[in-house]
């Protein structure tokens, strides 16, 4: 017989299991007569347990997600399929369990029970009352509860037997160690386009064409949306927008300030909490002692802290007319403030300014005719959008209501035209066949509907389309290829003895690299042929437009005292240890599951499922 306590982690798993079977499961109790899922051994498989489990998975993921999952999205993740491995996986451990002559003490449940933080007072002890609230309000006897807990506890005391004590042999951890942390010294240059004897020649159509024709995977358009469109933006209609002059002349007036500016100066200001302390201060600058910025900076502030920005005489109060009558750079005060006496600087001096009626005109004209084309475009979504629910199409609303249509193979990233605006690519996003045309806002203030035609499948985008590219695209190759030439023709050299000052090379060093480090001045390809290649090897690779030559200098063992590789070790062996622990234990369960046989009520599931929804 086994007895005692269980792992604290088995523990944890427990009691997660038995405060969701607390809290109930669904909307409401199952009633009927079909009390089970399923069978394991010819042991029901309770709808109770299923929807426990059911319901833990599905809390748990919207725990990770903060948003509420319905049950249609978690059968749709096939959570309810999850759910169920579970509960065949529990009651295969119970059969198994019971026959195996395996059972659980009552002083063990009695402590696990004292270990449930549910069951306790604030003084630590059990709390009886608490606990037999709880079993009443789920419609459970004590003697039923702590026989779950039995169970349970049962059930993972032979998972623990199975999966527990896989210990990862040390050579499989020196092995990865040894990989990951050998070191590497090599010396490397790059080759550029420049350095080519002669310039790349100029292609002709047909050298691209062929360029073009052999690159199989680039020049690649997405699958996109075939979508017809129609939309109406305010500069489509502005210049049929009247304007009287009483409107232009009252917005004038409204925007008055916009158009006559009064004089203004650009000012700091440094209050004191005295007379006599900013007299004494003006004295000082006057004597050539100190400066404003002194001053400032000798109260603990900045500049930005005394900057009053553009301010009007009137802005000024007291202060305004002395302010004013200075000069531009001039230090005057000390004058009264609404903070006490301050010194005043004056930085800039704006002069007076007015723009006329007519001057203004033309800004008056378009700003009022755009808002009055918005005003007009917003008043019209009710009427086109009646349209639609009528049965007019996209073509009537162009035909007859005077907006413009268009055609446009969306894809995402996309963002030309109409494309740019981020309200129809939301749109053009989520738009399936099944979905109406709807009157959109775009964020200027026009409106948009759209519909899509059909999916257009990747392909290969038209030469004519994509001309430039397949030239610059030619360009990197046959630099690439060149480089490589002169690459081979310095590899040789570097074999027989010259070094890379004497080919006239500018080399780059680098020392006891693994390949956990990160280079990001090396060509990913020739770190790996780096790390696969024997000391004195010289290497070329080519990418991006030019090549590189390296030749590897060193080769060290990765050393076992680096507190680092230490740290992998533990993290590599924890790692595997569980890995092959739950494979283990997957194959025994599927092997005792076949033993034992499992039959699922599929109608049974769906009254579980109806209740979740």
């Amino acid at each position: 017989m086994a007895s005692g306590k269980v792992s604290n982690y088995l523990v944890y798993i427990l009691l997660g299991l038995l405060i969701v079977g607390l809290m109930g499961f669904g909307a409401s109790g199952l009633s009927g007569t079909v009390r089970s899922v399923g069978k394991v051994g010819g042991e029901p498989i309770s709808i109770e347990a299923y929807g426990r489990d059911l319901t833990q998975i599905i809390r748990g993921v919207e725990s990770q997600t903060g948003t509420a999952l319905s049950f249609q999205d978690a059968q749709a993740q096939g959570l309810d399929r999850v759910a169920l491995a579970r509960s065949v996986t529990a009651k295969a451990l119970e059969v198994e369990a019971a026959e195996l002559g395996l059972s659980v003490s009552d002083e063990t449940v009695r402590d696990e029970l004292l270990t449930i933080p549910a069951f306790r007072r604030s003084d630590g002890g059990f709390d009886r009352d608490a606990y037999g609230f709880a079993l009443q309000n789920n419609g459970m006897t004590e003697a039923e509860f702590e026989e779950r807990l039995r169970s349970e506890t049962a059930r993972g005391l032979v998972q623990s037997a199975i999966a527990a004590g896989i210990e990862i042999p040390q050579t499989y951890t020196d092995t990865l160690l040894a990989h990951l942390g050998e070191r590497r010294s090599y010396t490397f240059a790059w080759l550029e386009p420049a350095m080519l004897d002669a310039p790349l020649p100029e292609p002709d159509e047909e050298v691209l064409r062929a360029f073009y024709a052999d690159a199989e995977d680039a020049f690649q358009l997405p699958e996109r949306k075939r979508l017809t469109y129609v939309w109406l933006l305010p500069e489509m209609i502005v210049g049929d927008v009247e304007l009287d002059e009483a409107a232009l002349r009252d917005s004038y007036e409204t925007r008055i300030d916009e158009f006559v500016q009064p004089e203004r100066r650009l000012v700091e200001r440094l209050v004191f909490a005295t007379g006599a302390e900013a007299e004494s201060a003006a004295d000082r600058i006057a004597a050539g002692e100190t400066i404003f910025e002194g001053l400032v900076a000798a109260r603990g502030l900045d500049l930005a802290d005394v900057d009053l920005g553009d301010v009007t005489r009137e802005d000024l109060a007291a202060a305004g007319d002395p302010v004013f009558a200075a000069e531009d750079g001039a230090v005057t005060g000390p004058h009264p403030s609404n903070l006490g006496p301050a010194l005043f600087r004056v930085n800039g001096i704006i002069e007076a300014s007015e723009t006329s009626f007519e001057d203004a005109l033309p800004f008056l004209r378009e700003d009022l005719a755009m808002d009055r084309a918005r005003r007009q475009i917003e008043a019209r979504i009710s009427e086109l959008e009646d349209q639609l629910a009528a049965g007019a199409t996209l073509e009537d609303l162009a035909a007859e209501g005077g907006l413009e249509q268009g055609q446009i193979d969306w894809y995402d990233g996309l963002a030309t035209g109409i494309a740019a605006y981020d309200a129809f690519g939301a749109t053009a996003r989520a738009v399936t066949e099944q979905d109406y045309p709807e009157i959109q806002m775009l964020e200027d203030g026009g409106i948009f509907a759209l519909r899509l035609d059909e999916v257009v499948p990747a392909a290969k985008a038209p030469f004519e389309d994509v001309a430039d590219e397949v030239r610059a695209a030619w360009e990197l190759a046959e630099a690439e290829t060149r480089l490589l030439e002169m690459a081979e023709t310095l590899r040789a050299a570097l074999e027989n003895g010259s070094s890379f000052e004497d080919l006239g090379l500018a080399p780059q060093t680098a020392a006891d690299q693994t390949r956990r480090d990160f280079a990001p001045d090396v060509p990913t390809g020739l770190l790996v042929d780096l790390f696969a290649a024997e000391p004195g090897a010289i290497i070329v690779t080519a990418e991006a437009g030019r090549a590189a030559i390296a030749r590897l200098d060193a080769v060290e063992p990765h050393d076992p005292e680096d507190p680092d590789l230490r740290q992998i070790s533990t993290l590599l062996s924890q790692q595997a240890s569980q890995a092959i622990s739950s494979e283990v234990f997957g194959t025994w369960m599927d092997t005792v599951q076949r033993r034992l046989g499992v039959q699922i009520d599929q109608q049974a599931l769906n009254a579980v499922h109806a209740n979740f929804r």
